[in-house]
C-alpha cells in the first residue's frame, strides 16, 4: 500500500469511494440496500415499540393558585403520545408532550404520568396496539387516573377502542383545547364561536349505548300487519342526538352571521378615521396581552395560562408625532390548532387581515422558541392577505433566559426585539420599530380654520400629522398631512 502526499494510502481512497458509493445505493429508493435499511428501521421500530418511554416532571405545578378555576378534586389525566422517526424526533414529541401536559393544567386536570411510544404509525385499532393498551390500562389503575389523554387526533373507532381496553374516558388533544377555549370564553360571540366549534368536533364522535338508547318501534307500534322482521328500533337516539347537533350548529352559524355587522361597524368607524391598527399575534402564552398593557397603558386580564385572552380586545396608543393608533390583541395560536377553531375563530382572525403591522410576539424563555414561530406562521398563511402585511418581531420575556440564549437568538434573527413586558426592556425599540410602519396620511392641506372649530382641530391632531399650527388674528393657520375624508372636512370649514 503506497501513501500519497497527504499520507492516506491507496486503499483507503479506494474504501473512502466504495464508502460513498454505498451509502448512494443505500438512499436509492428502490435499490436492495435501500430495502435493506427499510427493514432494519422497521426492525428497529418493532424493537422500541415494545416500551414506553416515561417522560418525568409533567405534573409538577409551582403553584396550584396559578390556574384560579381549578376544582378541590382535580381530574387525574394519564398523558399518551406515538412518534415516528419520519415525522419528529423523541426530543420534538416530549416537548410536545410538556405542552399537552401544560393544556391539561390549564383545563383543570392534575397529570399523574405521561408515556411515549415510538412506531411507524399509530395503531389503526388502539392507537397504541392492544398490548400496550393493557400496559397503559395497569398504569391507569396504579396512578387512580380519570382520564387519559392522547396527543394527537384519535379516530373515533381508537377512541372507543382505547376507552374499552382501559375501562376510563379517553380524549384527544384537540378535544383539550376545545375544553379550555369554553373555560376561557365570556363575550356572547366568543361563547358561540366555542360552542360551535365543540359541536362541529363532537358531532362525528357521538357513540351509542345499544338498545337501551333506541326508540323501539315493534310490537302493537309496528302495526298489525307488520309481521316478523318489521319489529325493531326505528329512530334511535343517536341518530336523535346527530339532528338536533345539526339544527343548534344551524342556528350558531346564523348567530355568528348576524354579530357579523357589529364588529364591521366598528371597523368602520376606525378606517373612516383612519386609524392604524397593529394586531398582535403569538402562541398562547407568549405575553401578548401583558406586553399590549406596556405598549398602551392598558389594564386587559393577564393569567399565566394558556388560553386566556379569546376575545378580541382593541387598545388605543399614541405616536411621537401625536397620532392614534390602536392594538389588537388576538386569541394564541398553538401547534396543531384544530380545524374546528380556526373555522369558528374566522372573526377574530380578521383582525389580522386588517390591520397595517404585525406584532408577532415569541416567549423567549420557551425551550424552542423557532418552533412557535413555525406554528404562528402557518396560521397566519391561512388568512388572506396576511403575508402582505409587515411584521415585527419580539422576543418576550427576555428578563428570565440567561444572557447567552439571547445572544444566541439575536444571532439567528438580528431584526428581531429582545423584550420584557415585566421589566419594560426593549419596549422603546419596539414601539419605534412599529411606528414606522404605520401608514403615513396621503392628503397634504393647508387651511386657515375659525376659531370655533377647536374639535376639528384635535381631531388632524389625533388622526393626522400636525406639520405646522400658527394661531393668526383672522384663525388658525394648519397645515398637516391627513386622509381623505378628513382632508375634505378641513376644506370644507376653512375660511376663505
Amino acid at each position: 500500500m503506497s501513501r500519497d502526499e497527504n499520507g492516506t494510502t491507496q486503499d483507503d481512497d479506494v474504501l473512502a469511494s466504495e464508502s460513498d458509493v454505498l451509502q448512494d445505493a443505500r438512499t436509492r429508493p428502490g435499490s436492495a440496500a435501500f430495502a435493506m435499511d427499510a427493514d432494519d428501521e422497521q426492525w428497529q421500530e418493532r424493537q422500541s415499540r415494545n416500551e414506553l418511554r416515561h417522560v418525568t416532571g409533567l405534573g409538577e405545578l409551582q403553584d396550584v393558585s396559578e390556574v384560579e378555576y381549578r376544582q378541590v378534586r382535580l381530574e387525574r389525566v394519564v398523558l399518551v403520545g406515538v412518534w415516528s422517526n419520519r415525522e419528529t424526533t423523541a426530543g420534538k414529541a416530549e416537548e410536545s408532550l410538556r405542552e399537552l401536559a401544560a393544556l391539561a393544567a390549564t383545563a383543570g386536570a392534575q397529570v399523574c404520568d405521561g408515556v411515549l411510544q415510538h412506531r411507524l404509525k399509530p395503531d389503526a385499532a388502539t392507537y397504541v396496539g392492544r398490548g400496550k393498551a393493557k400496559e397503559i390500562a395497569g398504569i391507569v389503575a396504579r396512578e387512580e387516573a380519570d382520564t387519559i389523554i392522547v396527543d394527537g387526533d384519535l379516530a373515533p373507532s381508537q377512541r372507543r377502542a382505547l376507552e374499552d381496553a382501559t375501562k376510563v374516558k379517553v380524549v384527544d388533544r384537540t378535544a383539550v383545547i376545545l375544553d379550555i377555549f369554553a373555560q376561557h370564553a365570556t363575550s356572547r360571540e366568543g361563547k358561540a364561536q366555542v360552542e360551535l366549534a365543540q359541536l362541529e368536533y363532537m358531532l362525528p364522535r357521538l357513540r351509542g349505548w345499544g338498545a337501551s338508547l333506541s326508540r323501539q318501534a315493534g310490537g302493537q307500534a309496528a302495526g298489525v300487519n307488520g309481521g316478523i322482521g318489521s319489529r325493531g328500533p326505528g329512530e334511535t337516539k343517536i341518530e336523535m342526538d346527530r339532528r338536533v347537533i345539526r339544527t343548534r350548529i344551524s342556528r350558531l352559524k346564523r348567530q355568528i352571521a348576524d354579530m357579523t355587522p357589529s364588529r364591521e361597524v366598528k371597523r368602520g368607524s376606525r378606517r373612516r378615521n383612519d386609524v392604524p391598527t397593529v394586531a398582535v399575534v403569538g402562541y398562547t402564552n407568549a405575553g401578548k396581552s401583558s406586553l399590549t398593557n406596556r405598549l398602551t397603558g392598558a389594564k386587559e386580564l393577564v393569567e399565566n395560562a394558556l388560553f386566556a385572552t379569546l376575545d378580541t380586545a382593541v387598545r388605543g396608543a399614541k405616536a411621537r408625532d401625536g397620532r392614534l393608533y390602536t392594538y389588537v390583541d388576538t386569541v394564541g395560536f398553538v401547534r396543531r390548532l384544530p380545524t374546528q377553531l380556526v373555522e369558528a375563530f374566522k372573526s377574530t382572525l380578521e383582525e389580522v387581515d386588517q390591520a397595517d403591522v404585525i406584532l408577532h410576539v415569541v416567549d423567549a424563555s420557551y425551550p424552542d422558541p423557532f418552533a412557535q414561530i413555525r406554528a404562528v406562521d402557518e396560521v397566519l398563511a391561512d388568512i388572506d392577505g396576511a403575508e402582505r402585511i409587515p411584521r415585527v418581531l419580539a422576543f418576550n420575556k427576555a428578563d428570565l433566559v440567561a444572557p447567552e440564549v439571547l445572544e444566541r437568538l439575536q444571532s439567528l434573527m438580528p431584526e428581531a426585539f429582545l423584550v420584557s413586558a415585566m421589566t419594560g426592556e426593549g419596549l422603546g425599540d419596539v414601539r419605534m420599530a412599529v411606528e414606522s410602519l404605520l401608514p403615513q396620511p396621503e392628503v397634504s392641506v393647508e387651511v386657515l380654520l375659525p376659531y370655533t372649530e377647536g374639535s376639528l382641530i384635535s381631531e388632524v391632531r389625533r388622526f393626522g400629522v400636525v406639520d405646522d399650527l400658527r394661531y393668526l388674528d383672522d384663525g388658525v393657520k394648519v397645515k398637516a398631512r391627513v386622509g381623505s375624508r378628513l382632508a375634505a372636512k378641513l376644506m370644507n370649514r376653512a375660511i376663505g
